[in-house]
């Protein structure tokens, strides 16, 4: 990862949303940014009144007295790590702490000068993150084998407005999940359009590596950090205690945790995850059938304000949904008035539930259609037809591989810094190349004056900033010309006009 320079990206981002400038955190405000425009998220951190409709459980931790975090230090974490023996210190190169103080919780291993600690931290322990000069700059939970060292958890400033929650991560995670029903009920969910959200993004909500989903009464937790499988008890207790929540699906990433250092199979089984089959949601009036078994967590909740915005531009358009999983993008469309819809899908299940969805929604199936096929073929056969769609979405799934397949035997155990950073450059060169691929054919499929809507979810391209690049070079490449219009918080997703 290139040192933190302020991208364009980073400043067009600081104009468009001003909530930024203040000293909130970014992972903070992205949780309401990715939920819907909202303020709420500034009213919360002053500590305004939640409002009646939120849990009585959030009210009362909403309206703690002051006067505990008021309590203010020169160095409230050196303070308290005083009585932490054996707390290791992961000291950050020169140069690379302002990203981190401005909010992103990924501490990547090329940030990393060097670790202070004997014994050495292992993987799950509480660290503090420090600058140069060794002084504290926040705490997280560190990891001996994944790229990402450390997985910020609290800031030095937040530590000293709150000391209770600082370096206890039991503390935290109750804080921060009622933080999040908090403001998903500011927000309006669950309402009677839609009972499918995302209740914990990730670091969105500040607690990297976790995703909570809720599906009607149904709540699928995604585990994809080492720290979530330790801390599994906990969540589930605390997420069971969310109102209309009668069942609990924990899923976890075998692969990704494999490369976290541990491997699933040789884990017990702390509690079954019976939940299974499907279930029935609702989002923005649409139907959809989610199943337990499905990717991720079933259902891209986190997409839901894009479907909504594709459905306002889908009126008396063509449109061809890529990569289109149980057909979210493609119902939306239709519902919005397309007159033609296409969903592509290299899946069987996945277009199964999407059918069914067709039935659902009652919509009718000479409108909307979907096709088993590999996304990238498909885009080569209509190019050959000179076949062009109006609106065109491509969400793939991760392309970024999380690490080169065999830089370490698997006896080793700790990673060198220097072998993480290779693996980190890796990660990036090869998702690169397979996004600038799979853009370059989906922009010869858009009509002049069309849309291309492209997205993506791979962590390590939205967060070096290289996934805008990406598309910014393949347009001029390719004998086609598009403009930016408008991307998403962070580059998840963009919008290009071809002209």
């Amino acid at each position: 990862m290139k040192a933190p320079r302020r991208s364009d990206t980073d400043a067009q981002l600081e104009e468009e949303i001003p909530i930024h400038k203040s000293r909130l955190p970014l992972w903070r405000t992205s949780a309401a940014i990715g939920s819907a425009n909202t303020s709420y998220a500034m009213l919360r951190a002053c500590g305004a009144a939640a409002p009646a409709s939120v849990p009585a459980l959030v009210r009362a931790r909403l309206a703690r007295p002051a006067s505990a975090s008021a309590v203010a230090s020169s160095s409230a974490l050196e303070e308290l790590a005083a009585d932490r023996k054996g707390l290791a210190r992961v000291v950050l190169k020169k140069g690379k702490t302002q990203i981190f103080r401005d909010g992103s919780p990924m501490v990547y291993s090329g940030a990393v000068d060097r670790i202070i600690g004997r014994p050495p931290p292992k993987t799950g322990d509480v660290v503090l993150v420090a600058d140069g000069s060794e002084k504290p700059i926040g705490w997280g939970v560190y990891n001996s084998v994944s790229m990402f060292c450390v997985r910020l958890m609290q800031l030095e400033e937040e530590a000293k407005r709150d000391p209770a929650s600082a370096l206890n991560m039991e503390r935290l995670l109750e804080e921060r999940l009622c933080s999040a029903v908090d403001l998903r009920r500011s927000l309006g969910f669950p309402s009677t359009n839609t009972n499918a959200y995302r209740l914990i993004n990730s670091e969105g909500d500040r607690l990297s590596g976790l995703i909570v989903d809720i599906f009607a009464d149904v709540a699928v937790i995604a585990s994809s950090a080492a720290w979530v499988e330790k801390y599994r008890q906990q969540i589930q207790s605390l997420v069971s205690k969310v109102s209309d929540v009668k069942h609990i699906k924990w899923r976890s990433s075998t692969d990704i945790l494999k490369e976290e250092g541990l491997d699933m199979s040789e884990q017990k089984e702390p509690a079954p995850s019976s939940y299974s089959g499907t279930v029935k949601v609702m989002e923005n009036g649409i139907v959809y059938l989610v199943s337990m078994e499905g990717q991720k967590t079933g259902f891209y909740a986190d997409q839901r304000e894009s479907r909504h915005f594709i459905s306002t531009l889908s009126k008396d358009q063509r449109v061809l949904d890529l990569c289109c999983y149980s057909g979210g993008f493609a119902l939306s469309a239709a519902k919005g008035g397309a007159t033609n819809v296409t969903g592509i899908d290299s899946s069987g299940s996945a277009l199964d539930l999407a059918n069914e969805n067709i039935l659902l929604n009652k919509l009718d199936a000479e409108r909307i259609s979907f096709l088993k096929e590999d996304a990238t073929a498909f885009m080569k056969g209509a190019i050959s037809r000179n076949e062009l769609w109006d609106l065109v979405i491509l969400d793939p799934p991760k392309l970024a591989p999380r690490k080169k397949q065999n830089p370490l035997s698997r006896s080793q155990t700790v990673c060198t810094l220097e072998v993480l950073n290779q693996q980190l450059f890796y990660v990036l060169q090869s998702a690169s190349g397979m996004y600038r691929s799979l853009n370059a054919l989906a922009m010869q499929v858009v009509k002049p004056g069309g849309l291309l809507m492209t997205c993506s979810c791979s962590g390590a391209m939205t967060q070096s900033g290289l996934f805008l690049k990406t598309i910014q070079h393949v347009k001029l490449k390719i004998h086609r010309r598009f403009a930016m219009n408008i991307h998403g918080p962070f580059s998840f997703f963009s919008y290009w006009h071809a002209y």
